[in-house]
């Protein structure tokens, strides 16, 4: 469908209409009668999570965006310089940050040449962020995805030269098989001339990482017990979110960190849509959040597992985090 704001340039495709509230019941119904209760880091992302991650990504003990942002304007121009037209694809778009620097790096003459492909969970993020870009880039067209990039990746448009993006270490928040069964799916869609540019945080001191997931502010903490706040609005829950703590922790073992919210209390929820009720000990936790770590030898690894070629590698100067360029082999 079409927005009247932008009726020649931006279109809005959602895949997620006839199949987000079956799936919300399935996964929550699973997570929560599990032996270690979870919910999907993916319940974190409805407008508001979306405008607490932002807030997140400007915290002075998140050193992720910021890193990654400095290596991408630096690395912008060389990354840019082939790609005169076509698609750039981003999965798990959120804010314009990064997707304005690739833009900005690209010869203006050619923008009308280019379509952008933001994908992501939220429609109400992602048409904010679109109309957002295109008052500021009047030449560029966007079509926006509604859609999971863990189940709808087959629905992207089939088109020559194209090239996708999946920035943030995202791919982190992907368990071990998960990730490698996401970078086959990719891998089985690229042609010849297609690029993959990633996000990977690098492993790192433990107190430093597990700094950036304990705020001082509490914003982490706000967008962790989100996610009851999603499941109490789509599933008639009653879930009290000051009757959980925030807690994240560096599982060195497995090179991740976790996020769980922990009760305070005795607890009881009702889920009414669900039929369900939740009985929790003082100090049981949900688990919400993995965020895995990486090394030159693991990205090697995935990249090995996916058929794909590491094309081209950038870091900042301490090896932080690394944007790596995959090409099909």
């Amino acid at each position: 469908m079409h927005y009247t704001a932008y009726p020649d340039r931006l279109e809005i495709i959602s895949y997620t209409i006839d199949t987000y509230s079956c799936d919300l019941k399935e996964h929550i119904r699973e997570g929560l009668t599990a032996p270690q209760k979870y919910i999907s880091s993916k319940y974190f992302y409805d407008a508001y999570g979306s405008t607490l991650f932002e807030k997140i990504c400007k915290l002075p003990e998140y050193y992720l965006t910021r890193t990654e942002l400095s290596i991408l304007k630096e690395s912008a121009p060389e990354i840019m310089e082939e790609f005169q037209k076509g698609d750039i694809i981003e999965l798990g778009s959120g804010a314009n940050w990064k997707i304005k620097i690739l833009l900005n790096a690209t010869d203006e003459a050619n923008l009308s040449d280019i379509r952008y492909m933001p994908v992501d969970v939220s429609e109400s993020a992602l048409i904010d962020a679109s109309e957002e870009l295109l008052e500021v880039y009047p030449d560029l067209k966007v079509t926006g995805i509604v859609a999971d990039f863990t189940k709808h990746l087959e629905k992207l448009p089939t088109l020559d030269n194209r090239f996708f993006t999946f920035l943030g270490s995202t791919i982190g928040n992907l368990t071990e098989k998960e990730g490698i069964h996401f970078m086959k799916n990719i891998s089985s869609l690229m042609e010849k001339n297609d690029r993959f540019l990633l996000g990977f945080d690098m492993l790192k001191a433990k107190e430093m990482i597990e700094r950036a997931y304990n705020d001082t502010q509490g914003v982490t903490s706000e967008f962790n017990k989100n996610s009851l706040n999603v499941v109490n609005r789509e599933l008639n829950a009653d879930f009290n979110p000051d009757h959980f703590d925030h807690i994240a922790f560096l599982n060195a073992e497995k090179e991740q960190i976790e996020m769980h919210l922990k009760a305070n209390r005795d607890v009881s929820v009702e889920i009414r849509d669900l039929d369900l009720t939740i009985e929790m000990e003082k100090g049981e936790t949900i688990h919400t959040e993995v965020s895995r770590k990486f090394t030159q030898k693991s990205i090697e690894t995935l990249a090995e597992g996916a058929s794909l070629k590491i094309n081209r590698w950038f870091t900042d100067p301490r090896k932080w985090f690394s944007l790596v360029e995959f090409i099909p082999k």
